[in-house]
């Protein structure tokens, strides 16, 4: 059998075309975002928020083909919004691991727009603890109205106008990534634009994030990199050595950023978090539903699909026990 190397220079158009023609691109593997921070049922009725539906979502998303499944933990008192607490994380996490034993946990540092960074970091402080975790290296601005929240979902609320930033120091990121790195949580970087490119790699300048590093490229998010061809190529371009990157594109720009990323040899995001339609007109009945229409599309394109033992093994995390 042929050897693989699971991270390569992805600017080398010779390497690329060697891979197309050998079919020796690394498995795809599939993170399924199953619930966000910021909108919930109101948005989707089919969206997860308590602790059961997460754990439900994520076990059909792993039988659809997802690896990795990224986790908000919500808040019991009041479900439209992120939680502050690691017992919530905790008990998630719980959930998961009892009907998912293999697959990769990414607990979320991006929380909601009502947490500060110290509330943001309630994920890290999880029983069980998470694989990953999404560490944001940079601020990025949000104005969008959230829909009403009608009855009968639990604790309903009017629309609200939010105009808002998330923001972070380097002061903030480097306590996330030495948190991450003393729990033995391996990072995932959220990058929203190029410029968070100065962080990333004085993080590793420093020693606070280590091989094979995992990044996120955040394509189509208000205030984010526009999602399109040339701006991927950019981002790549612009890739530390040893590094896996994933695609996730906001909305309309799922279905193209997937299918290119995975043309390109990354790994992908779907999920209700991020897009919350299979179809225009049509809302998705589930994240397992995207994760079958990734699954698809990496068959379409003679790439194999990550089991969660491949994950791991590619993202440099121990074998599940």
């Amino acid at each position: 059998m042929e050897t693989r190397e699971d991270t390569w220079d992805y600017r080398n158009p010779y390497e690329w075309m060697a891979r197309v023609k050998n079919s020796s691109f690394s498995p795809v593997i599939i993170q399924a975002a199953i619930t966000g921070g910021f909108h919930g049922k109101e948005a989707n009725p089919n969206l997860p928020e308590t602790a059961e539906e997460q754990a439900d979502a994520t076990f059909e998303a792993y039988k659809a083909g997802a690896s990795v499944v990224h986790v908000h933990a919500r808040d019991p008192k009041n479900l439209a919004q992120a939680t502050r607490s690691p017992d919530d994380y905790s008990r998630v996490n719980r959930l998961i691991r009892e009907r998912c034993p293999e697959i990769i946990i990414n607990n979320s540092t991006g929380g909601g727009p009502t947490l500060t960074a110290e509330e943001r970091m309630s994920g890290l402080f999880a029983d069980p603890r998470p694989d990953m975790a999404s560490l944001n290296p940079g601020p990025f601005m949000l104005r969008f109205t959230q829909s009403e929240r009608p009855e009968p979902f639990a604790h309903p609320r009017g629309a609200k106008k939010m105009d808002m930033t998330m923001p972070i120091t380097y002061g903030e990121v480097d306590l996330m990534a030495d948190t991450m790195r003393e729990k033995g949580i391996r990072p995932e970087i959220e990058l929203f634009h190029p410029g968070h490119y100065w962080v990333v790699n004085e993080l590793i300048r420093n020693g606070k994030i280590t091989p094979p590093y995992f990044i996120q490229f955040v394509l189509g998010f208000q205030t984010s990199i526009y999602p399109t061809p040339a701006n991927v190529l950019n981002l790549i371009n612009e890739l530390p050595p040893q590094s896996h990157f994933l695609m996730s594109g906001v909305g309309v720009f799922q279905v193209p950023m997937t299918a290119l990323a995975i043309i390109l040899g990354g790994h992908v995001r779907v999920g209700l978090e991020d897009n919350l339609y299979l179809r225009r007109g049509e809302r998705a009945a589930s994240s397992a539903q995207l994760v079958q229409r990734a699954v698809r599309m990496a068959h379409d394109m003679n790439r194999e699909v990550a089991t969660p033992a491949q994950a791991r093994k590619m993202l440099g995390l121990p074998l599940a026990s």
